[in-house]
């Protein structure tokens, strides 16, 4: 968008500013006494947050709009992050996490601005700035460069493009149910064999056979060390985890300053707060914050095996957590989550088939995804061929 193309005959390079393309509305947040989640005033959209895949879901009210929307406007992300849009199809308030573009019914309709903008969203988020978080200016808005047909062809191209991404999101669509399918096998085996188990050796508690370790509240200050410090988002189902996705480590200096505790290699590691469940074991020595807690098996435990075990009482979890705001584990309640204890000869058996058809769901899903990322990188193919004049 940068570097300007040729464009075909009759076509035009357009400046968003240009009020012949379009009007730009930054949004401005009313005060906070005029919210209301009782549905008085007309809708209120904040940012991303509230948007779906075309349109945004009204969670949010306003007596008192400062900014407003209409029906038909673009809604464009221009804080963190800058770059997504939705379309408003209602009459809204907009706060200052966004832009209503308002298309000139002369020149443009809304879904050829809407899959430009979808087309250089990449683009248009680089120029977002700022130290705390990425914004864009209503004056950076206003010098990008838009190409522009004349209508009829702008209604022929969303015409086309409606039709080949319709066939594309169905495919799309039909990949991700398999994906969909395919984990629900994993716990559909799992329950098979968890409960063949517990009928055949029992339960025990968990704490039990392990020791449970909960972190210390104290939020490190910075981040500065070698031993990686571990949230939620860090954990995948059956994994071993040892790095933080975002580089997050700490020294042993920083972990005596906030009283943490260094949780041992092969512990497994559980979320008991928000999504319960989520369970993986720690390839190296690790730092958990609070939303974490981690078991040290004993000797009568294999923690492979421990991890399949707490997997399918996820359900089971959410029945004794304590509920306020989000679901939330105590330790007691992590120690008293019943589990079967069968020798450690039928562990290893149990963990090995279990690995085993771990392995070949994931080679499933893999082959999915790249499937379904291959349809997602046509489309962006066809999106850029669309703005050149070329289908």
């Amino acid at each position: 968008m940068s570097d300007l193309y040729k464009l075909p005959a009759g076509w035009e390079w357009k400046k968003l500013g240009d009020k012949k393309v379009c009007e730009l509305i930054m949004g401005q947040s009313p005060k906070s006494d005029t919210y209301n989640f009782e549905g008085k005033g007309i809708p209120f959209f904040q940012g991303k947050a509230e948007f779906g895949d075309v349109y945004p879901t009204v969670s949010k009210y306003c007596t008192t709009p400062k900014k407003i929307a209409e029906a038909g406007d673009i809604l464009l992300s221009v804080r963190a992050p800058v770059g997504p849009t939705n379309i408003a199809n209602i009459q809204c308030c907009i706060g200052r996490g966004l832009a209503a573009i308002r298309p000139n019914r002369k020149n443009t309709i809304t879904n050829y601005m809407l899959y430009f903008f979808r087309n250089f969203e990449i683009e248009i988020s680089k120029k977002g700035k700022g130290s705390t978080f990425s914004a864009i200016t209503k004056k950076e808005l206003e010098e990008i460069n838009i190409p522009l047909p004349p209508l009829k062809e702008q209604k022929r191209i969303v015409a086309k493009l409606d039709t080949l991404f319709a066939k594309i999101d169905k495919a799309i669509a039909l990949h991700q149910q398999n994906i969909d399918e395919t984990e629900a096998l994993m716990g559909s085996v799992l329950n098979e064999v968890f409960g063949e188990l517990e009928g055949r050796y029992g339960i025990v508690k968990v704490g039990t056979v392990t020791d449970c370790l909960v972190p210390q509240r104290n939020k490190p200050k910075q981040f500065s060390g070698d031993i990686p410090w571990i949230t939620t988002d860090d954990l995948t189902p059956f994994k071993r985890i040892k790095k933080s996705t975002k580089g997050m480590g700490l020294s042993r200096e920083d972990i005596l300053e906030v009283k943490s505790k260094i949780i041992p290699k092969n512990s497994v590691i559980m979320s008991c707060v928000g999504d319960l469940g989520i369970i993986a074991i720690a390839d190296t020595e690790i730092v958990v914050n609070q939303q974490l807690h981690t078991y040290q098996c004993h000797e009568n435990i294999i923690n492979d095996f421990l991890m399949y075990a707490l997997y399918i009482k996820r359900d089971y979890m959410y029945q004794i957590a304590n509920i306020t705001t989000v679901a939330y584990m105590n330790k007691s309640k992590c120690n008293s989550i019943p589990i079967p204890l069968p020798p450690l000869k039928i562990q290893q058996k149990t963990v090995q088939y279990l690995d085993q058809i771990s392995a070949k769901i994931e080679a499933l899903k893999k082959e999915q995804q790249e499937k379904m990322q291959s349809l997602k990188d046509l489309k962006a193919s066809i999106l850029d061929k669309a703005f050149r004049g070329e289908i």
